[in-house]
């Protein structure tokens, strides 16, 4: 089903979207399942309210900023989420695939807890954006206008970026800056048509 997909994957604030971006530019077609994700949460409004309350329901919309601080703070209510949602994003996930499949080309499936969800994408090659711990921290506070404490819960929510690392087929360094990002996008680049 997979056979030419490479997983995207980081931790939150490590730079994966600018990463993807780059990587767009330079040829590959890219599934988002964030953009998934945010389709089906609003196509799940009514389930989510029922479960959660209608008080995360704002306009016929899911106040994703409300929901997100509660299920970031208490797991079960982050499984009873996960449990709605996932379903749903892999089947998109896969029909998207299907019609990439057809080009016989590497494509990238940019799916950020491709490793919290183990066994959830028969998926062998795997790309981790990487930047370290505390580089992550002061990134997600500052773009997200959070305080330590929140922006550390959302991290911890998710496998430590050392370990993604670790299990990643292609690493992109996003430690620096801009330049330095578009040079490591473009030696994995190299590297991932070296392979395959």
């Amino acid at each position: 089903m997979f056979k030419h997909a490479i997983v995207l994957t980081g931790g939150i604030a490590t730079g994966k979207s600018t990463a993807a971006a780059l990587l767009t530019l330079s040829g590959f077609r890219i599934i988002d399942a964030d953009k998934i994700a945010h389709r089906v949460l609003e196509s799940s409004h009514a389930e989510i309210a029922k479960l959660f309350g209608g008080e995360y329901i704002v306009d016929g919309k899911v106040d994703r900023k409300k929901l997100g601080a509660l299920v970031f703070a208490n797991r079960q209510k982050r499984l009873e989420l996960e449990a709605i949602v996932h379903p749903k994003i892999k089947a998109e996930i896969e029909q998207q695939a299907k019609k990439q499949e057809s080009f016989g080309k590497p494509y990238l499936i940019d799916i950020p807890l491709f490793f919290e969800r183990e066994g959830a994408y028969d998926i062998e090659k795997v790309i981790v954006v990487y930047a370290p711990k505390e580089i992550q921290l002061q990134r997600l506070m500052s773009r997200d206008a959070l305080s330590e404490e929140e922006a550390l819960l959302r991290i911890n929510a998710q496998l430590p970026i050392e370990q993604k690392r670790e299990k990643a087929t292609f690493v992109i360094d996003n430690s620096k800056d801009l330049l330095h990002l578009q040079k490591e996008c473009e030696r994995v680049k190299k590297e991932i048509l070296a392979c395959m």
